[in-house]
Protein backbone atom coordinates (compact mmCIF):
# COMPACT_ATOMS: atom_id res chain seq x y z
CA UNK A 1 0.00 0.00 0.00
CA UNK A 2 1.39 3.37 -1.01
CA UNK A 3 0.74 6.47 0.99
CA UNK A 4 -0.43 9.61 -0.77
CA UNK A 5 1.94 12.54 -0.30
CA UNK A 6 0.97 15.02 2.36
CA UNK A 7 -0.14 18.29 0.76
CA UNK A 8 1.79 21.40 1.70
CA UNK A 9 0.15 23.62 4.29
CA UNK A 10 -0.88 27.06 3.10
CA UNK A 11 -0.94 30.32 5.02
CA UNK A 12 -3.25 33.24 4.32
CA UNK A 13 -3.32 36.62 6.03
CA UNK A 14 -6.99 37.40 6.64
CA UNK A 15 -7.11 40.63 8.60
CA UNK A 16 -5.41 44.00 9.00
CA UNK A 17 -6.10 46.62 11.65
CA UNK A 18 -5.96 50.28 10.63
CA UNK A 19 -6.00 53.15 13.12
CA UNK A 20 -4.39 56.52 13.73
CA UNK A 21 -4.26 55.81 17.47
CA UNK A 22 -1.23 53.96 18.82
CA UNK A 23 -1.94 50.28 19.48
CA UNK A 24 -1.23 50.75 23.20
CA UNK A 25 -3.79 53.56 23.49
CA UNK A 26 -6.61 52.71 25.87
CA UNK A 27 -9.22 53.56 23.20
CA UNK A 28 -7.48 52.28 20.08
CA UNK A 29 -9.75 49.23 19.76
CA UNK A 30 -12.79 51.50 19.62
CA UNK A 31 -11.49 53.46 16.63
CA UNK A 32 -9.81 50.64 14.72
CA UNK A 33 -10.96 49.81 11.20
CA UNK A 34 -10.57 46.21 10.12
CA UNK A 35 -9.71 45.09 6.60
CA UNK A 36 -10.96 41.50 6.34
CA UNK A 37 -10.38 38.93 3.63
CA UNK A 38 -13.67 37.71 2.16
CA UNK A 39 -12.39 35.22 -0.40
CA UNK A 40 -11.66 35.26 -4.12
CA UNK A 41 -9.02 37.96 -3.64
CA UNK A 42 -11.54 40.46 -2.21
CA UNK A 43 -11.44 42.37 1.05
CA UNK A 44 -14.03 44.27 3.13
CA UNK A 45 -13.34 47.43 5.14
CA UNK A 46 -15.29 47.26 8.40
CA UNK A 47 -15.74 49.10 11.67
CA UNK A 48 -17.67 46.97 14.11
CA UNK A 49 -20.87 46.10 12.19
CA UNK A 50 -20.46 48.78 9.52
CA UNK A 51 -19.00 48.26 6.05
CA UNK A 52 -17.27 50.95 3.96
CA UNK A 53 -18.36 51.39 0.37
CA UNK A 54 -16.33 52.54 -2.61
CA UNK A 55 -18.08 55.93 -2.34
CA UNK A 56 -16.58 56.45 1.15
CA UNK A 57 -19.83 55.98 3.07
CA UNK A 58 -20.44 53.46 5.84
CA UNK A 59 -23.40 51.12 5.64
CA UNK A 60 -24.70 48.92 8.41
CA UNK A 61 -24.24 45.22 7.84
CA UNK A 62 -21.14 43.35 6.84
CA UNK A 63 -22.42 39.87 5.92
CA UNK A 64 -22.51 39.10 2.23
CA UNK A 65 -25.28 36.50 2.35
CA UNK A 66 -27.93 39.20 2.73
CA UNK A 67 -26.59 41.42 -0.08
CA UNK A 68 -26.88 41.41 -3.84
CA UNK A 69 -24.12 41.47 -6.42
CA UNK A 70 -24.27 45.27 -6.87
CA UNK A 71 -23.81 45.84 -3.12
CA UNK A 72 -20.91 43.39 -3.00
CA UNK A 73 -19.24 45.05 -5.99
CA UNK A 74 -19.35 48.40 -4.14
CA UNK A 75 -18.11 46.96 -0.81
CA UNK A 76 -15.39 44.46 -1.78
CA UNK A 77 -11.94 45.49 -2.96
CA UNK A 78 -8.51 44.24 -3.87
CA UNK A 79 -6.13 44.54 -0.90
CA UNK A 80 -4.39 47.73 -2.02
CA UNK A 81 -7.70 49.54 -2.52
CA UNK A 82 -9.11 48.28 0.79
CA UNK A 83 -6.04 49.46 2.72
CA UNK A 84 -6.09 52.84 0.94
CA UNK A 85 -9.78 53.33 1.78
CA UNK A 86 -9.22 52.25 5.40
CA UNK A 87 -6.27 54.62 5.85
CA UNK A 88 -8.28 57.47 4.37
CA UNK A 89 -11.26 56.77 6.65
CA UNK A 90 -9.23 56.16 9.83
CA UNK A 91 -9.09 59.77 11.12
CA UNK A 92 -12.83 60.17 10.58
CA UNK A 93 -14.14 57.11 12.46
CA UNK A 94 -16.70 58.33 15.00
CA UNK A 95 -17.37 56.72 18.37
CA UNK A 96 -19.84 58.40 20.73
CA UNK A 97 -19.63 61.63 18.74
CA UNK A 98 -15.82 61.78 18.87
CA UNK A 99 -13.65 61.26 15.79
CA UNK A 100 -10.46 59.24 15.91
CA UNK A 101 -8.52 62.42 15.16
CA UNK A 102 -9.98 64.17 18.22
CA UNK A 103 -9.27 61.09 20.36
CA UNK A 104 -5.69 61.09 19.07
CA UNK A 105 -5.26 64.81 19.84
CA UNK A 106 -6.71 64.40 23.33
CA UNK A 107 -4.39 61.48 24.05
CA UNK A 108 -1.40 63.50 22.81
CA UNK A 109 -2.37 66.46 25.04
CA UNK A 110 -2.77 64.15 28.03
CA UNK A 111 0.69 62.70 27.45
CA UNK A 112 2.34 66.09 27.82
Amino acid sequence: MTTAPTPAATCQATEYEVSILPEDSLDSHLFTITVQYRGKGLWAVTHHDWCLGSDGTWERGVKEYDRGDAWLAAHRFDLDTALRLARSAAPHVVVNGITALIAYQRAAEGAR
